[in-house]
């Protein structure tokens, strides 16, 4: 640990870049505040009782947990009156949330899902939740839908808390991606993973195999030479993982590598894919390419879309270089 804190931290990147204001260094420090507390509810679920689905649906068709509506809460209640954002979005709501009238506005706007890996908490395995941070068009004062539609180039931040064996808070600014740890004694994150990277080479890969027969021919056939390991193609074992939550396996690739995949497939065509774009490939794209990584819908690269909807979904494939453009090149075949 080198005794730094996230605080220390955001304020020490607001000195070295000129574009970096006052109010972007406050915001991120909500952020932090708003995952402490998600955190918090996560680790006390089962104490609570709010482990438990409701009747409800959200705005996917996907069951809500209660943790679900609880920390989407937590999030806008630790953003919404501090008057450094325009406009709010989230998985769980249709449409943008507009800042009440009587907070003042701000010139960003923050897209989040606020528990990404949900089915998994009454399993004890990690979840986590995943931010995008825009800014907001100049002159904006109430920011339409058409506001949040900015490709992943435009964000200014991205990060992702992780709710595991410890609390971690992973973030880039563009500069680099750096991963603190939450002291619960002290109730600060101190840097302890800085600069991640990601290995251009891996022999892990992260797929959902029940769904192996709709996927389209190119990830079949990487998928595939994988598993006839070191007596294929490739020459070389490979293992497989699928924790079914995004910030606990792409948080596995920046610690050590690997490629992750929700590829489309024949069930997902007409809805574009599996993932949401603006808030969870996105900045989880934005990420990994800072590490050094490489993110693409097997087409094309994820940052590069001009979004169309604010829940629009896409097709992800993103980790470790050399493998990722290994499949997009079978693609492109």
């Amino acid at each position: 640990m080198s005794g730094l804190t996230l605080t220390q931290f955001i304020i020490e990147e607001q000195r070295q870049h000129a574009q970096a204001t006052e109010d972007f260094t406050l915001l991120l420090n909500d952020v932090v505040s708003a995952c402490k507390r998600i955190a918090n509810q996560v680790n006390k679920g089962a104490l609570l009782g709010t482990m438990g689905s409701l009747e409800s649906e959200n705005v996917q068709g996907e069951v809500q947990k209660q943790l679900d509506v609880i920390t989407n809460d937590v999030f806008i209640s630790s953003l919404e009156w501090s008057g450094r954002l325009a406009g709010m979005a989230s998985e769980e709501m249709e449409d943008p949330y507009a800042i009440p009238s009587h907070y003042p506005l701000g010139k960003h706007l923050i897209l989040f899902d606020p528990l990404d890996g949900s089915s998994n908490v009454n399993i004890n395995i990690s979840v986590g939740t995943i931010f995008s941070i825009l800014r907001a068009p100049a002159g904006a004062t109430r920011p339409a839908l058409q506001d949040f539609l900015q490709p992943g180039t435009q964000q200014v931040c991205a990060g992702y808390a992780l709710y595991g064996s410890s609390t971690m808070f992973v973030l880039t600014t563009g500069h680099g991606v750096n991963g603190f740890t939450l002291d619960r004694e002290i109730g600060e994150f101190y840097l302890t993973h800085p600069n991640m990277q990601i290995p251009a080479d891996t022999h892990e890969f992260a797929v959902n195999t029940s769904n192996q027969r709709h996927w389209e021919a190119p990830v079949q056939r990487y998928v595939r030479e994988c598993l006839q390991g070191k007596e294929g193609l490739r020459g070389r074992d490979f293992n497989m993982r699928w924790v079914a939550s995004m910030v606990a396996e792409i948080h596995r690739i920046l610690v050590r590598g690997g490629v992750f995949m929700y590829p489309l497939d024949s069930k997902l065509k007409d809805q574009g894919g599996k993932l949401r774009l603006l808030y969870e490939a996105n900045p989880m794209s934005f990420i990994v390419e800072q590490a050094g990584g490489v993110s693409s819908t097997g087409y094309h690269r994820i940052l590069g879309l001009q979004p169309e909807a604010l829940h629009q979904r896409v097709p992800v494939i993103l980790g470790s270089k050399n493998e990722v453009e290994r499949i997009v090149s079978y693609h492109s075949e």
